[in-house]
This record gives structure tokens, C-alpha cells and sequence, in this order.
């Protein structure tokens, strides 16, 4: 799914933007560099729309970027960010996959005989066979 978002990028004292979403309350990131700040833009916002569609939640609708103002105090301007939640979810989604295996029924009759959490199990197989360390 690709969705564009406007945001807000006001320009820090210090250097660097800080980046606002009208849309998407609570989601603020920044960057030292207007390319930086463009890149935590697109990655603060998948994150949060993400959250949104795990919890199946709807999605805000999207402001048309010509009613968006941003703070004439602060010299923002407004940007359009485009975000692949298909491409965001595979890389950090949280959302469980059912999958289907097959083990001796001896090995099942064990493992169920000691409260084996067969997810579990898979999971902590699929990471050490991926090295993937836990976070």
C-alpha cells in the first residue's frame, strides 16, 4: 500500500528541520540535514502508520496539501512524504504469520507432554538459523 502524507518541516535554530505530521498526531521526527529530515519523515511515518494498521485501526484520511499551513512564525514549509507500508511492513512489521509444518507425531507427543510454546520454538530456530539477534 502507498499512501502520501503532508508534512511540516521547520528549520532549527541549531541546523537541521524538525518535521511534523498534521495528520498523524504524535508523529514528530527530525534531522541534522533537509535529506536527513526527509528520511526520518518517510521512516517516523511508516512506523506509526504501521502501529495504526497492526492495531486495525483506519487510517487518517489525508489533508489536501493546500489547507495546510504551517506556522508562518517558524518559516515552515510543507512537503509531501510517500510512504511504502508494504515494503516498511516486511522490514518491521510485528503482525503474526500462520504457517503450516509438519513434525513426527512422536516429537509432537513430547513436546505437548512439556508445554512446548511451538511458536516460540520456531521463532527462536528461525533467528539462530538467520543469526538474527533478539532486539
Amino acid at each position: 500500500m502507498k499512501l502520501i502524507y503532508p508534512a511540516c518541516f521547520y528549520p532549527s535554530e541549531e541546523g537541521g528541520f524538525t518535521v511534523v505530521f498534521p495528520d498523524l498526531p504524535g508523529c514528530v521526527t527530525e534531522g541534522d540535514t533537509l535529506a536527513e529530515a526527509m528520511e526520518m519523515a518517510i521512516d517516523a511515518a511508516s512506523g506509526w502508520l504501521l502501529d495504526e494498521v497492526e492495531e486495525n485501526k483506519q487510517l487518517p484520511k489525508v489533508s489536501d496539501i493546500k489547507n495546510i499551513i504551517p506556522d508562518e512564525y517558524e518559516n515552515g514549509f510543507v512537503s509531501l512524504i510517500g510512504i511504502d507500508l508494504d515494503e516498511y511492513s516486511q522490514k518491521h512489521g510485528n503482525k503474526a504469520v500462520k504457517k503450516t509444518l509438519t513434525i513426527p507425531a512422536w516429537l509432537n507427543t513430547i513436546a505437548e507432554e512439556n508445554n512446548v510454546n511451538f511458536s516460540q520454538v520456531l521463532q527462536n530456530a528461525l533467528k539462530d538459523q538467520l543469526n538474527i539477534a533478539d532486539n
